[in-house]
């Protein structure tokens, strides 16, 4: 036990002798291997070891131009990388975690520089850049400046967690642990806090971004265009409603609901698309219920089609929703109603249900 900034945690020192100062990626990832299978730990905990050491090979692969074989580690050389991951995965995989939900918050990246083999460079690295470049994951940065993430724990990070939220999920807590960092920081504690607990409800806690602006010189054709490429760029929802501003002028109030990271691309498209001088950005939370989306063989009228249709986990599943566009295709094909359609296929998928 150790204090961080009065803060009490855990801290895990290893000795190793090694001295090599470069390895081929794919080196590393064969020791990983292989060591799994000798300690014959769990698959799940092997796939986790293994998947994020190929993240960190890919990542270092993408910045320096080459082929994943020839990749080449230097800070992550030595055998502590093997030790960060295997033994993060039989950590994680003795208190059954990874048949658990994991969310992570924003990870704190730190700022100023950081001096490697390849020289000193702005931080973040572009290790870690690349690696959470396509995992969702929210980055922050900070007033320490120095590394607070390295490769490795990015790594790791990006195969474990579910979700990430600006905010605590509803549970009740039943542990927590806080794993103490090497460095020390004035009036910061160099801590990795972990919770676990419960879930206090079915429902699943989520973080949006809503986007909304006034508008009061487009016409219908304009807006309805404007809901399609909105849609197309990946928002969830997209709402238009009637109202009155001073002077008693009508106008249309745009809604539209997203993640983080399509908030840029769909700000720009209100703007292009209606002419607006602004766009209010606010976070919402939201609590939605566990839904799948399935697919399912049906025949109607001789002929067999593929229906996806939505399904929530509540009940047991037994409430569904067959997909608007899936409906519409069937009914162009068979010359009947929207309507006639819908039925004919909640029909055939309660048989099967």
């Amino acid at each position: 036990e150790v204090k961080k900034n009065s803060l009490q945690a855990t801290e895990l020192l290893l000795e190793i002798d090694d001295d090599t100062h470069e390895r081929k990626g794919i080196e590393i990832k064969e020791i990983i291997t292989k060591s799994a299978e000798q300690l014959k730990i769990s698959e799940s905990a092997k796939t986790f070891a293994v998947k994020s050491i190929e993240t960190l090979i890919h990542a270092e692969s993408k910045i320096h131009g080459e082929p994943e074989d020839s990749v080449h580690f230097h800070e992550a050389a030595s055998f502590d990388t093997v030790v960060d991951l295997l033994g993060t995965a039989i950590a994680l995989d003795d208190l059954g975690c990874f048949d658990d939900d994991i969310v992570v918050t924003p990870v704190a990246i730190g700022g100023g520089t950081v001096t490697f083999s390849h020289g000193t460079s702005s931080n973040p690295a572009y290790a870690i850049l690349e690696i959470f470049r396509e995992s969702g994951i929210i980055t922050v940065g900070g007033n320490v400046k120095d590394e607070l993430t390295t490769p490795t724990g990015a790594s790791m990070l990006v195969n474990l967690v579910k979700e990430c939220s600006e905010f605590y999920p509803p549970m009740k807590i039943q542990s927590i642990g806080y794993g103490a960092g090497q460095k020390d920081f004035e009036g910061f504690s160099n801590v990795l806090k972990v919770v676990r607990g419960i879930a206090s409800t079915k429902l699943q806690l989520d973080t949006v971004k809503i986007l909304e602006t006034n508008v009061d010189d487009v016409s219908g054709e304009v807006l309805g265009n404007m809901i399609e490429k909105i849609m197309a760029h990946g928002a969830k929802d997209v709402t238009i409603s009637s109202a009155i501003t001073k002077k008693g002028r009508p106008t249309n109030l745009v809604s539209v609901i997203c993640d983080s990271d399509t908030m840029n691309s769909i700000m720009d498209l209100l703007v292009t698309e209606t002419g607006t001088l602004g766009v209010r950005v606010r976070t919402s939370e939201r609590y939605i219920v566990p839904r799948a989306v399935k697919t399912l063989s049906v025949n109607i009228q001789g002929q067999s089609f593929d229906v996806r249709y939505k399904t929530r986990d509540l009940n047991n599943g037994s409430h569904f929703k067959i997909e608007s566009d899936d409906i519409k295709e069937i009914s162009s094909v068979l010359s009947i109603s929207f309507k006639e359609t819908e039925e004919l296929l909640n029909q055939e998928i309660r048989k099967k249900l």
